[in-house]
């Protein structure tokens, strides 16, 4: 397995980092070294939204990318496309989807277009812009697309119909639409999201004068999502993008997840409703954003940094951190802890009551008061995911460097708000964490330096 990158420093960070070729290029570049003694060449590129020409470019690159596994003498090309019908009324975004999938089938060598809707999942554009939407705005105007009949389908849908394709030891030329089992309106789309997330019931008031140039520039102003992006995206949600052949099920199989299945995931939850019946119990996070996946993704998030220079060496460092909490305590504004510890409580959470199993030691799965040990490196990483009764998902993180001149410590709270009630939450608290949260890398510090 190789990957095709532009910046490999992009994937250090990636569970799979060690067990695959890594090049560095690009579609454009020079593709010799990438496509030598390749049998499949999976085309995952996608230019929208990047300059004035993207549409143009993107016709280039996927020439450029066949001609270069024609000279390699690939078997097989697997392509990623858009879905929708070839028609007058076909969007910029989905006819220069369906340019790229002709260019790349115009050679001799056989290829195999998956043609998806939206895809459900951390990272992909169209269900980001859903995400922020309806997480920001308990009342929304909105165009008369958000009636638009769509099949959207889950992103662990689309790598698996990829990975049938490619493992396929029969040449499979031709188009596949992949969709999941649901065929829903984007406001209906809209209303499965509010309920997977927690939030109060939406209110969707369409008007007919909000043209997609305006709903871009919304979009743009309301989410992390550039309005250059969010313009041929919105563009294309006038078209409806449905499966209308049985072949992809016949050949390729049915799809796992519903839509309702899909979100919850994409949201971090279990599909299987297995509802954890205490907070010592809660361990479930099958699905987590994609550490390659752009600054957008996954959802707002709220971050109070707070960073450190010691000479005390990292191992005294981490060994400090793996202090915290219990019987030691959170170093500086106790008081203010044990206020919040109280109000968990209160509210059914399990407060600053549980402790921890051991006051110098941590493994993952440990519980430290209302927070669980959510990853642990050694001297280098040690996060916690809060287990309090939040609006939101929270962590606390710390990130352990050496340098030539001792240690550098970096403190993280980050939280991730759940609707209005969420945003609230954390500037509310915000000057509270201006009481504690200094004077908790600082404990940390001088525990270090002691020791």
């Amino acid at each position: 397995m190789r990957c095709l990158v532009r910046n490999p420093g992009k994937l250090s960070a990636a569970p799979w980092y060690n067990e695959v070729e890594i090049v560095a290029g690009s579609v454009e570049g020079p593709l010799e070294t990438a496509m030598a003694t390749i049998d499949v060449a999976v085309y995952l590129v996608h230019g929208i939204g990047d300059g004035q020409d993207w549409v143009a470019k993107e016709t280039r690159d996927a020439e450029h990318f066949r001609r270069a596994a024609e000279a390699a003498n690939v078997q097989r090309i697997v392509y990623l496309g858009g879905m929708g019908v070839d028609d007058d009324t076909l969007s910029e975004h989905l006819l220069s989807r369906h340019r790229v999938g002709r260019t790349l089938a115009a050679g001799p060598i056989a290829v195999s277009e998956l043609r998806a809707a939206v895809i459900i999942g951390s990272g992909s554009a169209s269900f980001e812009m859903l995400r922020y939407l309806v997480e920001v705005l308990p009342v929304m105007v909105t165009p008369k697309w958000v009636a638009t009949k769509s099949q959207p389908i889950a992103i662990s849908d689309v790598l698996d119909y990829l990975a049938r394709v490619i493992g396929n030891d029969d040449a499979l030329p031709g188009i596949f639409e992949i969709g999941g089992p649901d065929i829903v309106s984007y406001a209906e789309m809209m209303e499965i999201y509010a309920t997977e997330a927690g939030l109060t019931k939406r209110r969707l008031i369409p008007v007919p004068f909000l043209t997609p140039r305006l709903s871009s520039h919304w979009i743009g102003l309301v989410t992390p999502v550039p309005a250059s992006l969010a313009k041929p995206l919105v563009n294309s949600l006038i078209n409806e993008v449905i499966v209308r052949d049985t072949r992809t099920r016949e050949i390729l199989g049915a799809p796992q997840r519903s839509l309702r299945e899909a979100i919850a995931l994409a949201l971090g939850n279990t599909s299987r409703h297995e509802v954890p019946t205490s907070f010592s119990d809660a361990d479930f996070q099958p699905f987590r954003a994609y550490t390659t996946d752009p600054s957008w993704a996954g959802g707002t998030e709220l971050i109070d940094t707070r960073r450190l220079h010691t000479m005390a060496s990292t191992h005294a460092v981490f060994r400090a951190v793996c202090s915290v909490g219990g019987e030691h305590g959170w170093y500086h504004g106790a008081w203010l802890w044990r206020v919040r510890g109280l109000f968990d409580q209160l509210f059914g959470g399990p407060g600053l009551r549980r402790g921890r199993r051991h006051p110098s030691e941590l493994r993952v799965g440990d519980c430290v008061d209302f927070w669980r040990v959510d990853e642990i490196v050694e001297d280098r990483i040690v996060r916690l995911r809060a287990e309090m009764r939040l609006p939101g998902e929270a962590w606390l993180e710390w990130i352990i460097e050496t340098d030539p001149e001792g240690t550098n410590v970096t403190q993280r709270a980050r939280f991730k708000p759940r609707g209005l009630l969420g945003r609230a939450y954390w500037y509310a608290v915000a000057p509270f964490h201006g009481l504690v949260f200094p004077g908790l890398i600082r404990g940390i510090v001088d525990d270090a330096e002691a020791a």
